[in-house]
């Protein structure tokens, strides 16, 4: 989805390894791990992993709502 300006909303942002390692405040090594075993939603591109805004913020919420 895009805004007005043609600017992709935030929901769609496509973040990095590093950016969801800092956002959930854990190593780029469980990331990895956790990408790679398919707990986190992730797509592979090529060599490296792509995480949408969006699904993290879900994955979260839904690990929330299990304990």
């Amino acid at each position: 989805m895009f805004q007005p300006n043609g600017v992709p909303s935030t929901d769609d942002e496509i973040l990095t390894v590093m950016d969801v390692a800092r956002f959930l405040r854990v190593p780029k090594s469980t990331v990895y791990k956790l990408a790679r075993v398919g707990e986190l939603p992730a797509s592979k591109i090529g060599k490296h992993w792509r995480f949408l805004r969006r699904d993290i913020h879900e994955w979260m919420h839904s690990r929330s709502q299990q304990g």
